[in-house]
């Protein structure tokens, strides 16, 4: 994955989360899943053990990496936001100085593009014909678009893109998350009372069922708030016992 982010003439970048260990506990999640299935369905009884290592879950999700090595000999590298084999497409700067992402490549898709921007010639330039003369002439149509997404706001070039179904997003920050109705239409940011740092806003839980608005989860514990309930329930140890071990320093 460090291999494939970032631009060709740069060092690899690390991604900006933490994404191996998230995609780790969602493959784990749903291989658990599917392990009860798997026990109850076939009424055996059984359980399974999950093999996840960190490294796994980025692994599986390399798309064609691995095929183009094994079958081409292709080693694939970093592209930055663009792609050898389509175009336009790119995280585009606009006047406000934000950044919107366009995903234009598809024959379709450009000449929505082109309607967008009031480009309609474009369609008939030789260049940009068909998605393979775009892709051999990426620079140039990419700096088309950037031209025209320089001289906007990144409102007004969504906005375009939207009222003629271009494929579009501009790069948020959490305080447009805060502000954008849709967020908060669908319940996507809720606040968590935590018993350390207090209400906090984070991510609502996802995904969701249909219907369903999310709540907010309970705060993480503070340490050892719980320690009492887990060894009087698991352990067993009666109050007397509890107490001697408080009263040693032990819990």
């Amino acid at each position: 994955m460090l291999q494939l982010t970032g631009y060709p003439d740069r060092p690899p970048v690390r991604v900006g989360v933490t994404i191996s260990d998230y995609l780790t506990g969602v493959f784990s999640a749903h291989a658990a899943v599917a392990s009860l299935y798997a026990r109850d369905a076939r009424r055996s009884g059984q359980g399974a053990v999950i093999d996840a290592p960190l490294y796994g879950a980025p692994l599986r999700i390399l798309e064609w990496t691995i095929a183009a090595y094994d079958q081409l000999g292709v080693v694939r590298g970093r592209e930055g936001n663009r792609l050898a084999n389509s175009a336009p497409l790119d995280n585009y700067p606009t006047a406000d100085g934000k950044y919107v992402c366009i995903v234009a490549g598809s024959d379709t898709n450009f000449a929505r593009l082109c309607k967008a921007m009031d480009r309609p010639d474009l369609l008939d330039d030789a260049r940009f014909t068909k998605l393979a003369d775009r892709a051999t002439h990426g620079d140039e149509i990419n700096g088309i678009v950037t031209d025209w997404t320089s001289a906007r706001t990144a409102a007004d070039v969504e906005r375009a893109c939207v009222d003629c179904d271009v494929p579009v997003a501009t790069a948020y920050t959490p305080a447009d998350m805060f502000a954008d109705p849709h967020f908060g239409a669908r319940g996507d940011l809720v606040d968590v009372d935590d018993p350390v740092a207090g209400t906090m806003r984070q991510q609502a839980p996802f995904p969701r069922f249909t219907g369903e608005r999310p709540t907010a989860p309970s705060g993480a514990p503070r340490l050892g708030a719980d320690t009492r309930q887990v060894f009087g329930d698991l352990l067993g140890l009666s109050t007397d016992e509890l107490d001697a071990l408080a009263a040693d320093g032990v819990i």
